[in-house]
């Protein structure tokens, strides 16, 4: 396991299924890499855009879902960046609940100048903060399918 991020998922979360809803998966995903970068940096999005002038908007998203999320448990989202590019960083967010996993994704973000939204390059310090945090582009559930064969 990488890094983790607990989510209290609550009743408001949920839809006449009892489980979370559909979008609010992407948010609970976003919100572990926002405090990645806290936790990591020292700064979240909203400090990276204001007071470093750099955003980074997302230009994919790609999740499987695994097993339902529901308020029972804390919901532990693994977060690890997997891909370093010249202007892009991808991230790959595993969420488990009762050890069990419930979703797996992989999220690129695009590095901008917000002035005028052109791509740039990762500041040195991120980009080394980046690259020392790598770990590898394939999804656990793989992994451990790959395990039990």
């Amino acid at each position: 396991m990488g890094w983790v991020h607990e989510i209290r998922v609550s009743w408001g979360d949920c839809d006449p299924a009892r489980i979370a809803y559909t979008a609010r998966i992407p948010w609970f995903a976003l919100d572990a890499i926002d405090a990645w970068w806290l936790s990591h940096l020292g700064q979240g999005w909203y400090q990276l855009e204001i007071d470093r002038g750099l955003g980074t908007p997302f230009v994919n998203m790609n999740i499987d879902f695994l097993s339902p999320v529901t308020p029972r448990h804390m919901l532990e989202c693994d977060v690890r960046p997997v891909a370093l590019g010249k202007t892009s960083v991808a991230f790959r967010v595993t969420g488990r609940q009762g050890g069990k996993i419930c979703f797996e994704g992989r999220f690129v973000c695009v590095f901008v100048t917000p002035s005028d939204f052109t791509k740039c390059a990762p500041p040195p310090d991120i980009g080394a903060l980046l690259a020392e945090h790598m770990a590898p582009d394939e999804p656990e559930a793989a992994r451990g399918a790959q395990q039990q064969a």
